[in-house]
């Protein structure tokens, strides 16, 4: 499967995802309407997840120059920031108190992640847009930048799927929901997508990429922002 399939299957798949939390958060629990508590889960999901995802595929189908690139690259991966920033925030508004609900494994790792991107952020932003950086010095942070890059969107996903388990036992346990309910199985299929996106993202993210060269045979390019390199196959 080439990088194309790769990414129109992300593109559905994410499509499946965004409409199972938009459907559970807002139309399967009668009377809730759009709160604190139904935004999170939608703007951790669409809005920092799905986002960032699209983000890391902008350098697999994109046309167009490396500035061009990494201008929407960084543009898209400002709205998920800025998305999860208010996803967290949504987070301290109940009554019990401002950390209430910071507790748990979901919240610990929610603030982890957050934070780990919001790092990423920055540094991509000093390292490849700021004039003053050397060429060496880009190319010795773009493996990092990408493996980090990578693994914090591996975490939040990893960290959404403790949050469906956490508010699903709620539910079983708390509101009496049974265990093979229509919400419970929305939530579980929710859950499926989230893990199966992330490894079509990921995937398509490492994969080297494939150019016809001008003698008509392949060459296999694995692709840096700096010194790409090829090997005539």
């Amino acid at each position: 499967m080439g990088s194309a399939s790769l990414v129109l299957f992300a593109r559905l798949s994410g499509l499946v995802i965004a409409v199972l939390v938009v459907y559970w958060a807002l139309l399967l629990v009668p009377h809730q309407g759009l709160t604190y508590s139904t935004l999170h889960p939608l703007l951790m999901v669409i809005g920092f997840i799905l986002v960032s995802g699209e983000a890391i595929l902008i350098h697999r189908w994109l046309p167009g120059s490396r500035k061009t690139k990494k201008a929407v690259h960084l543009w898209l991966q400002g709205v998920a920031l800025i998305s999860a920033v208010f996803g967290i925030w949504t987070k301290f508004h109940y009554q019990s108190g401002v950390f209430s609900n910071f507790y748990s494994l979901h919240s610990w790792m929610g603030l982890l992640s957050v934070s780990l991107f919001a790092a990423q952020w920055v540094t991509g932003f000093l390292s490849f847009w700021h004039r003053g950086e050397v060429r060496t010095t880009r190319t010795t942070f773009l493996p990092w930048h990408v493996f980090l890059g990578l693994y914090t969107y591996g975490l939040a996903t990893a960290t959404a799927e403790t949050g469906l388990l956490e508010k699903l036992t709620f539910l079983q346990t708390k509101r009496n929901v049974p265990r093979r309910c229509h919400e419970s199985m929305v939530v579980n299929g929710l859950g499926l997508g989230l893990v199966l996106l992330s490894g079509v993202v990921i995937t398509a993210a490492v994969l080297p990429k494939y150019q016809n060269g001008h003698s008509g045979n392949e060459k296999l390019v694995y692709s840096s922002q700096d010194r790409p390199k090829c090997l005539t196959s």
